[in-house]
């Protein structure tokens, strides 16, 4: 096995990843860990959360080799450094972990906007140490140690954002690591990834948090009423809703222009349906809801339903 101490790209080969930090051990750090284990691709995985309980949650299920109380020491020496945690706290980690950066690790993070991660890290990592920002597409409305599988991943995509002249090698690297547990592995620049998202995953997440909340603000037998009787429809947006606060705020707060900008063009969209319903245009309603199945249809057809 190669000296994990000396690591560059090149030191192990594309199925192997040395040590591994995972920093942030919900849904996606511990599935990942759980994925990469599997796969047998690592020699150590070092995990670190804020919360004790959830540290030890980890070592009891057995997906970390050993836990650390700070994000630094979790980083000491890893060859790859994943930073699983809120989009809001990114940049404090790196700030954290980058005197305890090897020469030739790569630091890789895990959430769903990439623009800011960019901006607001680049500044702080060491020369020889390579930034590979990702965002696995996937996940659950579950949290925490205990949400994790190993199979979260496959056949998902993993979009990789990395800045303007980073290392070849490092980007494969990472993608080869998302390829691992499954993953497909596409590369975009990190705007891009912003403006894609925020009409794929965030637009829709604000929609149902928004639903649900109008539910909760109905009279008291109406909501009652809403509850029992809720159909599948109404199911998928309280179990969207259901996703991480946290988590939630921070990436609407740190993708603001592109979630206003598509939410400008929703609110469009929706005026003109108001418009058709009021004044009875069936044919509109008909054509809307016609191109809206095709595209349902497509994306049943490339595996992502």
């Amino acid at each position: 096995m190669a000296d994990t101490k000396n690591f560059t790209p090149d030191s192990f080969p594309p199925e192997h990843f040395g040590r591994v930090a995972i920093i942030g051990l919900g849904l996606i750090g511990s599935s990942l860990a759980r994925g990469l284990k599997a796969a047998g691709a690592v020699s150590e995985i070092v995990g670190h959360a804020r919360s004790a309980a959830t540290r030890d949650k980890a070592l009891e299920l057995g997906f970390v080799d050993r836990v650390e109380t700070l994000p630094e020491d979790a980083a000491k020496d890893a060859d790859i450094v994943v930073i699983a945690a809120p989009v809001g706290v990114t940049a404090d980690i790196v700030k954290a972990i980058a005197a305890n950066l090897k020469p030739g690790a790569i630091v890789t993070d895990v959430g769903s906007v990439k623009e800011a991660v960019v901006t607001a890290c680049a500044p702080h990592i060491p020369a020889g140490v390579h930034l590979v920002p990702g965002h696995p597409v996937a996940g659950t409305e579950e949290s925490g140690p205990e949400s994790g599988f190993a199979e979260l991943f496959q056949q998902r995509w993993c979009i990789l954002t990395p800045p303007e002249g980073t290392d070849d090698a490092a980007v494969a690297h990472i993608s080869d690591m998302w390829r691992a547990v499954g993953s497909q592995v596409d590369i975009m620049a990190p705007n891009h990834h912003d403006m894609v998202l925020a009409i794929t995953s965030h637009l829709p997440h604000l929609i149902a948090f928004t639903i649900v909340g109008t539910a909760t603000e109905l009279e008291n037998q109406l909501q009652k009423e809403v509850i029992k009787f809720a159909a599948g429809g109404f199911r998928d947006f309280t179990r969207i809703a259901a996703s991480d606060p946290v988590m939630w705020r921070d990436i609407f707060l740190a993708n603001k222009d592109a979630v206003l900008e598509m939410l400008g063009r929703f609110d469009e969209d929706l005026t003109a349906l108001q418009r058709a319903i009021r004044y009875g245009d069936g044919d509109a309603l008909e054509e809307m809801f016609a191109r809206t199945r095709d595209i349902r249809r497509s994306i049943v057809d490339a595996g992502q339903a």
